[in-house]
């Protein structure tokens, strides 16, 4: 039998000036006016983008927020940047309010904060996520089941005797 180690007991020493993602959220939750699910509503009941950035699994395992726009997080900042040619239509302007939406309100945090360094101050996201949102009582669509190929047709000319 091995015996248990404590895995922080491992951890290298850090380089420095670097932080810890303990740090990193806190400081980027320290910027941000966070919306708890229904101020979160509110926002985009009143025109706020609220912007779903999990994998399109975790969207069709977990359900969706109608209305809610599906952008990814590894392609998030360059769709929201005022500057860059591969923006979203609706990305016109810095003053735009973006509510971040992610399952748990960990990398959302995280997102919102990265669009604030893009100059989008307005940026925030949902304490607790889409599951919180869920909880909430809030409209969702979903779960919906992944897609399965269905069995293909036989060749048309199955069953037939060539001669």
């Amino acid at each position: 039998m091995m015996p248990q180690t404590d895995p922080a007991a491992h951890c290298p020493v850090p380089p420095p000036g670097s932080r810890g993602i303990d740090e990193i959220l806190s400081a980027a939750r320290a910027r941000l006016d966070r919306l708890n699910p229904e101020q979160a509503h509110l926002a985009y009941r009143g025109g706020a983008l609220l912007v779903d950035i999990r994998p399109a699994a975790q969207r069709a395992a977990h359900g969706t927020v109608p209305g809610s726009l599906a952008v990814e997080r590894n392609v998030l900042e360059w769709r929201f940047d005022p500057r860059c040619p591969a923006r979203l239509p609706q990305a016109v302007g810095y003053d735009l309010p973006v509510v971040v939406l992610c399952q748990e309100g960990y990398t959302s945090s995280l997102a919102a904060a990265s669009l604030q360094d893009l100059g989008l101050f307005r940026a925030t996201d949902v304490i607790g996520g889409f599951a919180a949102w869920r909880i909430a009582g809030l409209p969702v669509l979903g779960p919906t089941p992944l897609i399965r190929p269905s069995t293909p047709a036989p060749p048309a000319t199955a069953g037939r005797v060539s001669h």
